[in-house]
């Protein structure tokens, strides 16, 4: 992954935390190339990550690593509502 809009080294070496969850965030989003993701780093940084992510790629990773399961909000429209929950 190539960013072009970030002095990638100088962030590295001023704020190495900041820079490592910026990295899995970004690779996460738009796509990793040929890297893999590692799901301890993951786990550890959810509660900071889990807020920057694309909603979708942020329900399959929970999806993935802690099997869980939910529905996103019902977008109905007047050719999907069913009659029983129309009342």
């Amino acid at each position: 992954m190539i960013n072009w809009s970030t002095d990638e080294l100088t962030f590295k070496k001023k704020y190495p935390k900041e820079y490592k969850i910026w990295r899995l965030v970004q690779l996460i989003n738009y796509g990793i190339g040929t890297e893999k993701l590692n799901e301890l780093d993951i786990r550890k940084n959810w509660d900071t990550i889990k807020d920057r992510l694309d909603p979708y790629k942020k329900r399959a990773l929970e999806y993935l690593i802690w099997d869980k399961l939910y529905s996103l909000p019902n977008n109905l429209s007047f050719w999907n509502l069913s009659k029983e929950t129309a009342r």
